[in-house]
């Protein structure tokens, strides 16, 4: 089969997933279904698993980490609201597929990824696929970013014991993290408002499963 045959395939088989999976369970925001049908999701896992690049899960991309489930990436970015002037964080970018979704959408992202060999295969590929307006740093996820903050949107690609205090202060007022929260046994997506100061605004959301995040703000070991 030719490169461009295969590319068609994926493209037809992403189609596929956006209608399947992502529209079907309740994904509306106009931005979020673009850019789900625009970023190739078979670029950010090892060839020998391209073949399950469109199904509805979650795949290894090494180092103990995964990719998420691709509804759970449409429903945290939806979650999120962006908007074309966003600045966002991207704590755990691990492949950096989230990395590109909110990319398509909004100025800038800020991409945190404590796993060194993750993070540096990140920043080649969204550099190869184009993506300009996406910082890649190796860095304590549960720590945030201190110098790009405040951030108008916060998205956590990891379970953490509790809201890291870090993340709320890297928030700007008004701004949104969306993180999953929990044991390794149960977690919640919670959406946290920043009102003002230490203020905030929590929302409890959808029953998730999740890797750990590992750092000083969150989970010492992995669960593995």
């Amino acid at each position: 089969m030719s490169e461009s045959d295969l590319e068609k395939r994926f493209t037809e088989a992403r189609q596929k997933m956006v209608r399947q999976q992502v529209k079907r369970r309740g994904i509306t925001h106009p931005l979020v279904l673009a850019a789900m049908e625009t970023v190739p999701r078979h670029h950010f896992i090892s060839p020998d698993l391209q073949y399950a690049a469109y199904d509805d899960g979650p795949l290894p991309i090494g180092s103990r980490q995964t990719i998420s489930q691709p509804y759970i990436v449409a429903l945290m970015t939806q979650l999120l609201n962006p908007e074309p002037d966003f600045r966002v964080l991207d704590v755990g970018t691990g492949s950096g597929y989230q990395a590109a979704i909110l990319a398509e959408i909004v100025n800038e992202v800020i991409g945190i990824e404590r796993i060194p060999e993750l993070a540096e295969q990140a920043k080649e590929r969204l550099q190869r696929l184009g993506y300009q307006n996406v910082t890649v740093h190796i860095a304590d996820g549960s720590m945030g970013y201190a110098p790009d903050a405040p951030y108008d949107g916060i998205v956590v690609g990891a379970a953490a014991p509790a809201v890291p205090e870090p993340l709320i202060m890297q928030l700007a007022i008004g701004g949104r993290m969306i993180i999953p929260v929990g044991s390794s046994f149960e977690q919640v997506i919670q959406r946290v408002t920043r009102k003002s100061g230490s203020e905030i605004q929590v929302e409890y959301l959808t029953p998730v499963r999740f890797v750990p995040l590992i750092g000083k703000k969150g989970y010492d070991r992995d669960w593995l």
